[in-house]
């Protein structure tokens, strides 16, 4: 016998990968691997593009869903129950929809911090993830392509479904479509997103400032000077000049590659804020 070969297949990551991860690293977005893949070929990819850290782990998605408890029901705290799981069958039945939670919260919160890695994912195990990380007050984003995505993606807060290898199911449980099914489109969407929330703050703290100078400058003239200090007319140009145009400039302003730079917004944060943040909400493109 003579040893003629040896033959090795790869899947090798495509061109941009790590670094789109590590984009959203800066992001202060923690990105995690659901797969159906074998955990040493989950573990050894997730490696080479960066989402298993050091002190990162991987699980296969059966063990996960036994420590966690699964979904269980919140009002009834049963994974199988009677309550309605639509609006519609709710307002058939007269009865609150059902919640899920995670049936063991503590085992939950000891994982999710270091989870990098879900091998052997089922539906459901996706599914708890994402139910549990909203719970927490995490906003979630997933990306899928299968109709077993489907839950996951419809539960999420954004739903990413590829365009190309993606099926219909998966297409209409998703939010956004990614039509080159590539990861760096995600961080430009993640990009455009934080855009289009900076200019709806510069529109409101833009049309909060003006619409307060003018409306004061009325009172203190009425008061003090008994006359008015614009008449209806000059109040109108002022709107039309000032509130229409200026508006429109800042909403329509282009994103700056910086804002991929800074943590995300909470939930619960208030589009306008009472504390100064480290990074101003006006800012000018370099």
């Amino acid at each position: 016998m003579v040893f003629s070969a040896f033959v090795g297949i790869g899947d090798p990551l495509r061109e941009g990968v790590p670094a789109a991860i590590e984009k959203c690293k800066k992001a202060g977005i923690k990105v995690r691997m659901i797969t159906g893949d074998n955990i040493v070929t989950a573990r050894e990819i997730a490696r080479e593009c960066g989402i298993l850290t050091p002190d990162g782990t991987a699980m296969l998605g059966e063990d996960f869903i036994k420590q966690i408890g699964g979904c269980v029901c919140k009002e009834c705290q049963t994974q199988v129950c009677e309550c309605p799981r639509t609006k519609a069958q709710a307002a058939l039945k007269k009865k609150e929809m059902r919640v899920d939670t995670i049936g063991n919260p503590a085992a939950f919160d000891a994982i999710y911090p270091k989870l990098d890695v879900l091998a052997r994912a089922r539906p459901e195990d996706k599914y708890a993830l994402v139910v549990g990380l909203k719970e927490r007050g995490f906003v979630v984003a997933v990306t899928g392509d299968g109709a077993n995505d489907a839950p996951a993606l419809i539960k999420a807060d954004v739903g990413f479904a590829m365009g190309d290898s993606g099926t219909e199911i998966a297409k209409e449980a998703s939010d956004i479509v990614i039509m080159d099914d590539n990861i760096t489109s995600i961080v430009q969407s993640v990009i455009w997103g934080r855009n289009v929330y900076d200019n709806i703050r510069k529109f409101l703290q833009f049309q909060l400032t003006i619409n307060f100078a003018a409306v004061s400058l009325i009172i203190i003239g009425s008061i003090v000077i008994s006359t008015t200090v614009f008449t209806a007319v000059q109040l109108l140009w002022i709107n039309l000049v000032m509130d229409t145009l200026a508006s429109l400039a800042l909403a329509a302003e282009d994103p700056d590659e910086n804002v991929i730079d800074r943590p995300p917004h909470k939930r619960n944060e208030r589009i306008i804020s009472n504390v100064i943040k480290q990074y101003p909400v006006f800012y000018l493109n370099s």
